[in-house]
């Protein structure tokens, strides 16, 4: 029962006391935005990622083996 009655205690809300100063909004805003630049590029590597996957592979030569470039 106190086991209980403790846990019950720890899940009220306690008011809290703080100050946030106007600096804090821009901390916010600059991780919200760098949190969507880091979703975007993850978004993208795996969209050109699974684009490769559906692209036609280029055929070999006549020959079997590919062509070297002449130095």
């Amino acid at each position: 029962m106190r086991l209980l009655a403790f846990a019950l205690l720890l899940a009220l809300p306690a008011t809290a006391q703080a100050y946030l100063d106007p600096s804090t909004g821009s901390l916010i805003i600059s991780a919200i935005v760098g949190l969507l630049a880091t979703i975007g590029l993850a978004v993208k590597t795996w969209w050109y990622k699974l684009k490769s996957l559906f692209r036609r592979k280029p055929r070999a030569t006549e020959g079997g083996a590919p062509q070297s470039r002449p130095d």
